[in-house]
């Protein structure tokens, strides 16, 4: 698989700034952008090595800077967090994360609106080519809005919020980019936290995402078994994240940048996931 490389980004001429400026024209000032844990955010750096990961953020996502400290503080890998405004993906991104959150309030329907951001339009672009994208809890409502995944997440069956740092899910399919780390059949420990998780699709639609290799986890109890009372949420056939045919894009409803610290409730086993694709990465160079 081949992975594409974004646009150059064109140069900002430099521009010097008054000593004073009036209300008004002080009120028209942009705001600044939102913090990154790379050294400058995209908007404004100077450095010549741009980043490997772009995790995009819209308005109400919360887990951006989670998703931002387990890529570089447990996994080493630099990141930016990308506007939903911006209409291209920072140069050299090599892989994508949709972080969690509550993308315009959840208005209409989760990940709805969000899909109409700029962004997104550049996700896509990169995915089509062959770019690795991953999308947790809103980011996964997102992506199949978007069209990058199949079926659709609606409300909770039991139309609560559930939120467990225990939660378990077993590996149905251990491969590149996202579960390589894994085993086939072994269960992780990722905490959840939603109340739009429930995946729906087709009886024959869901057939086929079984037989082609789609389905990525599923819910299940500590022993591994895939019971109605290990499912959270009513999602069909306990799933809880699947893959697009390609293998590129993944969206699944778990945390795995909760789980990425000794120590915490959610452990480490979200670094099987996010390290998997640092692994594919670096492969890949």
């Amino acid at each position: 698989m081949r992975f594409p490389t974004t646009s150059a980004a064109r140069p900002r001429a430099a521009t010097s700034r008054p000593t004073s400026a009036s209300p008004a024209a002080a009120s028209r000032r942009t705001p600044s952008r939102p913090w990154t844990a790379s050294a400058a955010t995209w908007a404004s750096s100077k450095e010549s090595t741009p980043p490997v990961f772009a995790v995009i953020q819209f308005p109400g996502s919360n887990d951006d800077r989670d998703m931002c400290f387990a890529v570089k503080s447990a996994l080493g890998a630099e990141v930016a967090l990308v506007w939903h405004k911006r209409g291209e993906l920072p140069p050299g991104t090599r892989a994508v994360l949709l972080p969690g959150g509550f993308s315009y309030g959840d208005y209409l329907r989760c990940g709805a609106m969000a899909r109409f951001s700029p962004v997104m339009a550049a996700v896509k672009r990169f995915a089509d080519a062959g770019g690795p994208v991953l999308g947790t809890c809103n980011g996964f409502q997102v992506l199949c809005e978007s069209g990058l995944l199949p079926g659709a997440l609606l409300r909770n069956q039991a139309l609560d919020f559930v939120c467990d740092p225990e939660q378990r899910v077993r590996v149905e399919q251990a491969a590149a980019p996202f579960t390589s780390r894994a085993r086939p059949g072994q269960v992780l420990r990722i905490p959840i936290k939603h109340g739009e998780g429930r995946y729906v699709a087709e009886p024959a639609e869901l057939a086929r995402l079984d037989a082609a290799g789609q389905i990525v986890l599923r819910y299940c109890d500590a022993a591994g078994e895939t019971t109605p009372d290990a499912n959270p949420n009513g999602s069909v056939g306990n799933v809880a994240g699947v893959r697009n045919a390609a293998g590129n894009v993944m969206g699944l409803m778990p945390h795995p940048e909760h789980a990425a610290e000794e120590g915490l409730p959610g452990g480490c086993d979200g670094l099987v996931i996010l390290g998997s694709l640092v692994d594919w990465l670096e492969r890949a160079r």
